[in-house]
């Protein structure tokens, strides 16, 4: 797993975990900011990485690869961990293995396990990946029509579309398999201090489920809803208002 750091210089540590199907550098407009005043860790999610051909294996296992390179560099406290969607579920995933010590964690609209039938979440998950893999056959074309009635640019979709291209059917596959049927304790407990649970009012219903899950796994959890926002779009299109209520 690629990890890519800015501000090392800095005391006071911050993890940002990205999205599923964009790339480490959905953070590239909070990173000037956040970078004078944090020492920022970012990886590049396996299957996701520009850099590295690779496919995405599990939320598990990806979670312990952070803990194994964080530990090995010395670091067992980290001031804030911050997650998006498929990057909440890695928060949820760390808190609960208690490996590393969070003085904040920010679950932005994080996935968390569907608690479903089995055989329901291979229907779930059939939708989900048939769905991202005809946005990956039909190119930049078809996520035009796609999105047409969404505030994208013209070059958000050809970045949609080079992800699109650049990913496995594996990955995309794993990526949803995991993110949405990872394995949880079935008592977590953390020592974490300060947990919140962000998402924007255009996504509320659709994280009915994920934050009714947080309630009962972290009850102390501060809940944030954030208007005229939708799902995974505080970092890439308000960056501004990102970074404010990041820090």
């Amino acid at each position: 797993m690629t990890i890519h750091e800015f501000g090392k210089e800095n005391d006071k540590i911050m993890v940002l975990l990205h999205p599923a199907v964009v790339m480490w550098d959905f953070f590239e407009y909070v990173i000037p900011a956040l970078e004078k005043k944090y020492h920022l860790i970012i990886p590049a999610i396996p299957g996701y990485d520009p850099d590295v051909k690779s496919d995405f294996t599990s939320v598990e296992d990806i979670a312990e690869e952070l803990e194994i390179w964080l530990t090995a560099k010395g670091i067992t406290q980290v001031d804030c961990i911050y997650g998006c969607s498929m990057g909440g579920a890695f928060i949820t995933k760390l808190l609960s293995n208690g490996v590393i010590n969070f003085n904040r964690a920010v679950i932005d609209g994080g996935i968390t396990p569907y608690q479903l039938p089995w055989i329901v979440t291979r229907f779930i998950l059939l939708r989900d990946f048939l769905m991202i893999s005809i946005g990956k056959i039909g190119g930049v074309k078809l996520l035009e029509k796609a999105f047409a009635t969404d505030n994208l640019s013209e070059e958000d979709i050809q970045y949609e579309a080079k992800v699109l291209e650049m990913i496995s059917y594996k990955t995309i596959w794993r990526t949803f398999d995991s993110t949405d049927n990872y394995s949880m304790p079935k008592i977590v407990t953390t020592d974490c201090p300060k947990i919140e649970y962000w998402y924007g009012d255009g996504e509320e219903k659709q994280r009915k489920w994920d934050i009714d899950y947080i309630k009962k796994v972290f009850p102390n959890t501060v809940f944030k809803k954030f208007d005229n926002a939708g799902h995974a779009s505080l970092a890439p299109f308000q960056p501004e208002r990102f970074v404010e209520s990041i820090i």
